[in-house]
């Protein structure tokens, strides 16, 4: 069956209203972190740049996804909430009996050339039934049984998250949760209650769920004379690889940190600090740039949207963006304690890669039929 003039005419007319400055914005990051992979595979040319090629693999997957969505309404996904986020949480369950352990948590189906971490897909089936809730049973403000509601949706995942055990994503989970019901109709009583029950959660996992690399980390955030040849050991190399880029970098390929492997991870936890080297201040501002501007957009779409789930759906995929950016970054330059978070659009991570350009789509899906 071909395609008629009025229906080509309609296409055509959504890819004219695309927001192009987000489109600009999430390209200039696919290639700072591309080019920062190509980098860090210089010095292990006996991979033949496999990395780059995984990365590039999943880009192309991600971009397809991209382009059916964008061009999907939006809307229907109100009427899947259920599905996906049920989906999810089977994923979940099953990784921690079939998932491979990778430094130190199962939360990865290996299928050989391609891994996946069910996490990622868990954050767009969490984002899409939290905004159907708080859109279709709540009403602002939001009383005590809605929240406890919208919180027993988040906590199902995110336990199943800290069983891996995978504390960063759980913090993710729990962050775009709070962000979301903060947007939707918090009370400031609730907010200091959950603050509270925050404080109590935090030491209950202290003493029963958290691994001893994971202690030993925020020990080390907290003190950072704890271990400095250990745990320590990473963010003192990403903060001397970050104070070294100065103005311009040492370019590209010629990072002293990444290339003679003093800096671990640098393709996915501290590619932040592989920018700042090769590509210095110039290249830090035009990172930045590129997330202030995809920021700036998403805030300004969710405060032009015409009903409550298209304001959530936005704001929730913003606070994912944001949070991971921010924990990033700030583990990078020590801020915060490393919790194996990658930059969105920039760290190594095929799944993620691919869920990334999935929220994104569904952020363009909303600003095309906004401006058609």
């Amino acid at each position: 069956m071909g395609i008629s003039l009025r229906q080509m005419r309609a296409l055509l007319n959504r890819f004219r209203s695309v927001d192009w400055i987000l489109v600009l914005s999430m390209f200039t990051l696919l290639v700072l972190g591309l080019s920062a992979i190509y980098s860090v595979e210089l010095s292990q040319s006996a991979d033949e740049f496999l990395n780059v090629k995984k990365q590039l693999f999943a880009i192309t997957v991600g971009l397809v996804f991209f382009f059916f969505v964008t061009v999907s309404n939006y809307q229907l996904l109100r009427n899947y909430s259920l599905v996906l986020y049920l989906f999810g949480v089977t994923l979940l369950l099953a990784v921690l009996f079939f998932g491979q352990s990778i430094r130190g948590a199962t939360g990865w189906f290996d299928f050989g050339f391609v891994s996946f971490q069910p996490v990622e897909f868990m954050k767009v089936g969490l984002i899409i039934a939290l905004a159907t809730y708080f859109s279709t049973q709540a009403r602002r403000p939001l009383r005590t049984k809605e929240l406890l509601m919208s919180g027993a949706i988040t906590a199902v995942p995110v336990g199943l998250v800290l069983l891996q055990p995978d504390l960063g994503s759980a913090s993710i989970l729990m962050g775009t949760w709070f962000f979301m019901a903060l947007f939707a109709g918090m009370r400031m009583r609730h907010v200091a209650v959950f603050s509270f029950v925050g404080i109590a959660m935090s030491i209950f996992s202290w003493f029963f769920l958290f691994a001893e690399y994971q202690k030993a980390r925020i020990v080390t955030f907290l003190d950072p004379t704890f271990d400095p040849l250990g745990q320590g050991y990473n963010v003192a190399q990403a903060i001397i690889a970050i104070g070294s880029g100065g103005l311009i970098g040492s370019g590209l390929g010629f990072g002293t940190q990444s290339h003679l492997k003093f800096l671990p991870e640098s393709q996915t936890d501290f590619i932040f600090a592989v920018i700042a080297e090769e590509l210095g201040f110039v290249g830090v501002t035009l990172l930045l740039t590129a997330f202030g501007l995809l920021f700036y957009r998403h805030m300004r779409l969710a405060s032009r949207s015409s009903d409550d789930f298209t304001a959530l759906l936005i704001l929730g995929v913003t606070c994912v963006f944001f949070l991971q950016f921010l924990v990033n970054v700030g583990m990078n330059l020590g801020l915060f304690p490393v919790t194996g978070i990658g930059l969105p659009f920039v760290s190594y991570g095929g799944s993620s890669m691919i869920f990334l350009l999935l929220l994104a789509a569904i952020v363009q899906s909303i600003a095309v039929r906004q401006r058609i």
